[in-house]
């Protein structure tokens, strides 16, 4: 076994696999710049060792994969008009589009929280495991933020119009639920994590991806959709419109408990991030690529950087933690489309681009 500890992140061979384990239990493995570019690192080695025959993602401690990007250091970076969110998004975009394309199967453990950042790790693999202890949700707009690190790729295409409400409310998904909204394949038992972890570590060298599954799937449950899955044909019901003054009224008109609840939870959101975020989920859906969504999703991240929202969701949410956002502007009809329009702008020597 060779191995090279990297402090927050650990990164070695243990037998055919190349383990990658985010390595800050203390902050639910929230993942910062220099564990984005260990990862980086840990690729570019476990692509060219011919006995590295499968990548497995896991966290540190009981909590969860990963509860997100370091946003704390934003937060400062984007007080003072530093740069650290077009460097960190920048490595953080490519190296999800690199994960979604790794030619070796890549299999992540997505087991307890696994937000944000942590879902652009992981749900972007080849073999994407969740289990019955998983909560995986896209709170970015709890944040002044939209569902970023490809994930409006992934929430346009959610069955239906369950993406539009993941991605706009912010709410957690467990196991089936994940793998029902196409962000995980198969649902295995937390308790057996270990014994899968132990047989990904014997697979046999040159492993295809469907050689993989088959092992996967000698410890999935089985389970496909979960609660939401129930309630998808409301939800497309409610969800179905292009603008967010439609979306809450017609929330308001259905008047049921399910209604009223998910109101209550857009009525804390940020408008304009609501008003970003539906933007870019339909622009997602006519997309050839997750590159393509990723660029635009660099845009409007850096537009989010620049803004009042982000620096006082995250104050709400992270620094003082009162629950207590003033947004701007405070409503969603006060979000003008000159107000969207630097979101989706182009950014000319700023675009994001692939190798």
């Amino acid at each position: 076994m060779n191995s090279v500890e990297e402090g927050d992140l650990v990164a070695r061979v243990e037998g055919a696999a190349g383990v990658i384990r985010l390595n800050r239990p203390k902050a639910i493995n929230a993942v910062t710049l220099e564990m984005f570019r260990d990862i980086e690192k840990a690729l570019d080695r476990f692509e060219a060792d011919p006995a590295v025959a499968v990548i497995l993602l896991e966290g540190a401690g009981e909590r969860g994969l990963c509860a997100g990007g370091d946003i704390r250091t934003l937060w400062e970076s984007s007080k003072v008009n530093g740069d650290l969110g077009k460097i960190l998004w920048r490595e953080e975009y490519i190296l999800n589009a690199r994960i979604k394309r790794f030619p070796k199967p890549y299999v992540a453990f997505m087991d307890g929280i696994v937000m944000g950042g942590g879902v652009g790790l992981s749900a972007h693999a080849s073999h994407r495991v969740v289990t019955d202890r998983t909560r995986l949700a896209m709170p970015e707009v709890g944040l002044g933020f939209f569902p970023d690190v490809g994930g409006t790729f992934l929430l346009s295409r959610s069955p239906g119009e369950i993406g539009t409400y993941f991605g706009l409310t912010g709410q957690t998904m467990n196991g089936p639920d994940a793998i029902h909204a196409r962000f995980a394949d198969v649902v295995v038992p937390a308790a057996k994590l270990p014994e899968l972890r132990e047989a990904l570590t014997r697979a046999r060298s040159g492993a295809t991806a469907a050689d993989v599954s088959k092992l996967i799937n000698g410890f999935a449950t089985g389970e496909t959709a979960g609660l939401v899955a129930a309630k998808e044909p409301v939800i497309d019901a409610l969800f179905g419109f292009d603008r967010m003054e439609d979306i809450v009224a017609a929330l308001k008109r259905d008047g049921s408990e399910f209604a009223l609840a998910t109101l209550k939870t857009l009525g804390e959101k940020s408008p304009r991030g609501m008003v970003v975020t539906l933007k870019l989920l339909r622009l997602a859906r006519t997309a050839s690529s997750l590159e393509e969504c990723l660029v635009r999703e660099y845009r409007a991240a850096l537009e989010v950087f620049r803004s009042d929202d982000f620096r006082e969701g995250v104050r709400a949410a992270v620094i003082d933690k009162d629950r207590n956002p003033t947004w701007s502007p405070p409503r969603i009809e006060d979000v003008t489309p000159q107000m969207l329009a630097p979101y989706l702008a182009e950014i000319g020597a700023d675009e994001l681009k692939f190798n």
